[in-house]
């Protein structure tokens, strides 16, 4: 068959029946047909009900085997063999420099968002950056504001960069390497809003995770001390210094950590206190805030 060649429905289906016999799940190849080949799962399901249908994928079905080979052998995310990775409504570059973007770390934006409603930001901080994708969409939707993004990788600042040019190319964000709020002392006290995505895998955990995770993506993104909190106890330290009068804090947590965040944010002088749920209703995220002026 020739690289360019159309196939049929028939053809095409047959041949995803053949790479799901030799392993892995129907969920990761049909992403790879969408993402890599072009081919939707919705376009999947139209030609099962019209196999003669033709379609014309981006690539030969060479290549996608390939590329799904390297998944089987070697368990490289497919994100990474791609390079690519849709997430909410921008499309990432993504390498093994940073976590891959999760889907239920989305919710922290829309959280942000309900929580300021249309209350104006002046600045806004994303700590540990990663691919930059909190910081692509905090340059969205607040595209006047200054924002700070930090990591302590200058590989991952790389990639942040490069996405932020991509995805909002008229951004208003600078880029710090350094450690959660160490970069930005120049700034304390005037940061409005803040989300952050630390590594909170207890560290004895990490051997334990899925190959795809743990032999392909950052341990310094993943692993969080004994109990998975050194990184939230560090950013909750100096939020109350950092954070603007009636500023906001909001960051993701491990499935078990709820009880334990509130805790440190309570000692450390934030207020409106909440933990929310990700999508399965499992506590994820927690939130609050500096007292407002004038309030204590």
């Amino acid at each position: 068959m020739k690289e360019d060649q159309a196939l049929t429905g028939a053809s095409l289906l047959e041949w995803r029946r053949q790479q799901l016999l030799r392993g892995g799940r129907a969920v990761d190849l049909d992403w790879l047909l969408d993402l890599s080949g072009g081919i939707s799962w919705s376009s999947l399901q139209q030609l099962r009900i019209d196999p003669d249908r033709t379609v014309q994928p981006n690539c030969s079905l060479r290549i996608l085997e390939e590329q799904w080979n390297q998944h089987l052998a070697k368990t490289i995310p497919l994100q990474h063999i791609v390079g690519r990775c849709p997430w909410r409504d921008v499309e990432l570059e993504v390498s093994p420099a940073a976590l891959i973007p999760r889907q239920e770390t989305e919710l922290l934006l829309d959280l942000a968002v309900q929580r300021i409603g249309r209350t104006p930001i002046r600045r806004w901080a994303d700590l540990g950056t990663g691919s930059g994708a909190l910081a692509v969409v905090l340059s969205s939707e607040w595209p006047e504001a200054d924002g700070h993004a930090v990591d302590l990788s200058s590989a991952a600042l790389s990639l942040a960069k490069r996405n932020l040019q991509r995805c909002v190319p008229l951004h208003h964000c600078r880029l710090h390497c350094g450690s959660w709020w160490e970069p930005l002392k120049d700034w304390w006290g005037q940061f409005d809003l803040v989300l952050t995505n630390p590594p909170y895998i207890p560290s004895g955990l990490v051997a334990g995770l899925h190959p795809v995770v743990r032999d392909h993506e950052p341990h310094l993104a993943l692993a969080g001390g004994e109990d998975g909190l050194d990184a939230i106890r560090r950013v909750l330290a100096h939020a109350g210094s950092a954070l603007s009068p009636g500023g906001q804090l909001l960051l993701e947590h491990h499935h078990d950590q709820s009880a334990a965040v509130l805790e440190l944010m309570e000692q450390a002088g934030l207020v409106e206190r909440e933990a929310v749920p990700d999508l399965q209703g499992v506590l994820r995220f927690a939130i609050s805030g500096r007292p407002a002026a004038g309030i204590t």
